[in-house]
């Protein structure tokens, strides 16, 4: 028997059938570019298609069916297969139809790896776990490449625009993906202490056949065609392709231990395995397998970033969708002026960091174009880590924010905020942590001084006219003048005051006059601390925050 108790009242409505890139005003004028404009329709296009609610169905039910390993089949035979929910691939091929595994190197022209970071930004925005396959054969495909015997084979397969889930010898299939796997149980970042060994099978060296013997303790996207792995020989470290299938048609002697049980990411699988004398080729040269794989992390590094930008979107389109429809105390949330501080602090960090995303990516194509360009270079070496530092932990706190501006209802696990708020860890962790990357930065402006002087004078001449913004360069300026113990001390510190001085002058020229101030101002002013909402001074007017809101979410 049932019967009316209540009414459903105040209940906000599922936010879907929007353009994700139409809305998104800051990304559109960033592509408006002679060298970007000639992807604009196709990025109008697919800003249509993610936001519809069949769409956004998928990233939730590739997560709420978690892969599952299926070591044996019904006979005993060992096959180490990994099954997935059907939204897995679906969302999967997408990514590989709008190229976004290969658009730079299958597609290189002008503008290129802005078009397809504003690509990645929108996927994001639907589903974090399927973009890690697609980030590490992105990244695996330049170091490949300078393996002319090895990438003839794997080329059409690489740069294929269609998804085949078939667990098949590399020659079956018509496409491939590519997967990393560096560290073990000892070491973690330190991979120096890896013990997995590769012995040659003939006289070995660069692009030889390998077996090797070890284990990895995260092994990314288990079922990916090949793995991009570290192992040992007598020279020390190298890198090596190692394939799902042998040559000869049978199982690599690659076993799946078990899936890692994590905390978001739950649509992808990460795995512990081991090897048993397993095929692989060597790439690169040998023993320098260090700064081999790191090519390959350099560019990861960047969609971390592109990444953690696009969740950062969608939780504050969702919160300020929230508070237009939600009523409180007899008005629309967003209706009061608190509320109101708090979306418009979330507004100000998410531009700020869409900014600097699209930033980053004008820079690859200015340093692939121009090698020499050490302003660019700069950029690409010192900024991307410690954007992926700052970037990747404010999400964090970013996340959490907007999860509680819907209150309770953002708690559980029936609406998009709790996902983001699990997600949000995961690129501040993967290829390497807070630590890493802050160290990073500093190797970087050491081997990089010039380029690093030349961006410095970039950004002194934009806050020219801001004493607070001069003040903080040139507090940058002394921490790296102390000694290289005490810089190590300060790591996070100058860290941080860079990206804070590159998203004030980016604000600076690109953002309204207003929004610029008060970010600036606020990211400099020790009382507004860490806390969203607490945007204060004689800038941040009413007028100003619906302006800040109208332009961060229009509809």
């Amino acid at each position: 028997m049932q019967w009316t108790t209540h009414d459903v009242t105040n209940q906000v409505p599922d936010l879907h059938d929007y353009n994700l890139y139409a809305t998104d005003l800051v990304l559109v004028a960033g592509i408006q570019g002679e060298q970007t404009l000639w992807h604009a329709t196709d990025l109008l296009r697919y800003g249509t298609e993610l936001g519809t609610q069949q769409i956004l169905h998928l990233g939730q039910l590739a997560n709420q069916h978690a892969p599952e390993l299926q070591t044996h089949d019904r006979c005993g035979n060992r096959i180490d297969v990994v099954n997935f929910h059907p939204s897995w691939h679906q969302l999967l091929a997408m990514q590989r139809r709008e190229n976004l595994h290969a658009m730079p190197w299958a597609q290189p022209r002008a503008g290129v790896h802005l078009a397809r970071t504003a690509a990645y930004y929108l996927q994001a925005q639907v589903e974090s776990g399927s973009l890690c396959p697609i980030t590490m054969t992105f990244a695996s495909i330049p170091l490949l490449q300078k393996e002319a015997r090895l990438f003839a084979t794997l080329r059409d397969k690489l740069f294929s625009r269609e998804h085949d889930s078939r667990d098949l010898p590399l020659k079956q299939k018509y496409s491939m993906l590519i997967g990393m796997g560096m560290t073990e149980k000892q070491g973690g970042s330190d991979v120096r202490s890896n013990t997995t060994v590769a012995r040659a099978i003939g006289h070995g060296g660069r692009g030889d056949e390998y077996l090797l013997t070890g284990h990895k303790w995260f092994f990314s996207a288990p079922m990916c065609d090949a793995h991009m792995v570290l192992a040992r020989t007598d020279a020390g470290l190298s890198c090596f392709f190692v394939p799902r299938w042998r040559p000869d048609g049978g199982k690599n002697a690659i076993s799946i231990q078990r899936l890692k049980d994590k905390l978001g990411n739950r649509s992808n699988a990460s795995s512990e395995v081991e090897f048993h004398d397993a095929y692989g080729v060597m790439v690169g040269e040998e023993g320098r397998g260090i700064p081999t794989i790191m090519e390959m992390a350099n560019h990861t590094r960047l969609d971390c970033v592109i990444g953690s930008t696009g969740l950062m979107r969608h939780a504050l389109v969702q919160a300020i969708h929230h508070a237009r429809y939600r009523r409180a105390f007899g008005h629309p949330l967003v209706e009061h002026a608190l509320m109101r501080n708090v979306l418009s602090d979330l507004a100000l960090e998410s531009e700020a960091a869409t900014l600097l995303m699209l930033q980053l990516a004008r820079a690859v194509d200015t340093s692939q174009e121009s090698p020499s360009d050490l302003r660019a270079r700069a950029w690409r070496r010192i900024v991307t880590p410690a954007a992926k530092f700052w970037i990747c932990k404010r999400a964090l706190e970013f996340t959490g924010e907007c999860m509680e501006v819907w209150g309770g209802n953002g708690y559980v696990e029936t609406g998009a905020m709790a996902r983001m708020y699990r997600e949000a860890p995961v690129n501040s962790i993967w290829e390497g942590s807070g630590n890493v990357m802050c160290l990073d930065v500093l190797r970087a402006i050491a081997k990089e001084e010039e380029g690093f002087e030349l961006l410095l004078n970039e950004l002194q001449v934009t806050a020219s006219a801001h004493p607070a913004l001069r003040d903080s360069i040139n507090a940058l300026r002394q921490d790296l003048a102390h000694s290289a113990e005490q810089q190590e001390i300060l790591a996070r510190r100058i860290t941080q005051r860079l990206v804070l001085i590159i998203q004030s002058c980016l604000m600076l020229e690109y953002a309204p006059a207003a929004s610029a101030e008060i970010f600036f101002s606020s990211r400099s002013d020790a009382a507004c601390g860490r806390v969203f909402g607490t945007l204060g001074g004689t800038h941040i007017s009413e007028a100003v925050q619906r302006a800040i809101l109208a332009r961060a979410w229009p509809i």
